[in-house]
């Protein structure tokens, strides 16, 4: 029976495969649907261990770690820091997903949340579970962004409640920012819904794609955020009217009490002219 643990982690929105890539001696430059795998010599020197060890690296800024330790993860994620200037190492594992797959001539094939049980290894469903973890890390990430998000809200809210806009032009434009981020990073970034190009070549690998993606409910999150997004739109555009009311409310203020002055200045330079 052979063992393999995938690791997922999160260091970023964006990572330059293509500038890693060339570091290892790679000219190919890949698409952003396309992943990178460092395994065998390319590891020598960051990790003593080699053997059955393989990183995915994915642009949207998640990397997935197969039989990797704890301290071997950490070795990784300094080697890289210094050749991508946009991995962000201060909290690598505040997002992490784990899998494993069982590879058991003697049992049936099985699949659950947390394992998969094969009765043959093979090297797609390295990729497959990759790929999928990497996106489902990528969703957590958004996910927990955009509870933060929602938490501002709130707050905004309940103030108006009381009476009271207390959000500042600056505000709502960061606020609306970070909501165009998630939209973008779920649909162009992660590209959730899209299947990586060796599922149209191998059955199989689609079939596992599938199941995978339906067990980690990568769709339904996906609608969940999407909905959410819209709603966070929804309530930044009212924030936004209310804004723009109360500064043309104060601007109608000012020019009533500038022709309120101009008058009272006439009615003073014609009481002196009598």
């Amino acid at each position: 029976m052979v063992e393999t643990e995938f690791k997922a982690i999160v260091l970023g929105n964006e990572m330059n495969l293509n500038k890693i890539s060339q570091h290892f001696g790679s000219n190919r430059k890949l698409k952003w649907e396309e992943y990178l795998i460092l395994k065998g010599s390319e590891l020598q020197g960051i990790v003593r261990e080699i053997e059955e060890k393989r990183v995915y690296l994915f642009h949207f800024g998640s990397i997935v770690f197969l039989n990797f330790q704890h301290h071997e993860i950490m070795d990784v994620i300094n080697y890289l820091k210094n050749i991508e200037v946009g991995i962000n190492d201060s909290n690598p594992f505040k997002y992490v997903d784990e899998y494993k797959i069982e590879n058991n001539p003697d049992s049936e094939y099985a699949i659950n949340n947390d394992y998969m049980v094969t009765e043959e290894q093979a090297e797609y469903q390295f990729d497959i579970v990759s790929t999928i973890l990497a996106k489902s890390v990528a969703l957590e990430k958004i996910e927990m962004e955009i509870s933060r998000v929602l938490d501002e809200i709130e707050d905004v809210v309940n103030s108006l409640h009381k009476g009271e806009l207390a959000v500042s032009d600056e505000k709502l434009a960061k606020l609306s920012a970070s909501i165009l981020e998630f939209k973008l990073s779920t649909i162009s970034y992660i590209m959730l819904l899209d299947k990586p190009a060796i599922t149209w070549n191998n059955e199989k690998a689609g079939e596992l794609f599938n199941e995978l993606a339906t067990l980690f409910e990568l769709a339904d999150r996906y609608e969940k955020l999407r909905h959410k997004i819209d709603t966070l739109m929804d309530i930044t555009e009212v924030f936004s009217g209310l804004a723009h009311a109360k500064r043309g409310t104060r601007l109608e203020w000012a020019v009533i009490i500038l022709i309120g002055i101009e008058i009272c200045l006439s009615l003073v330079t014609l009481f002196f002219n009598l």
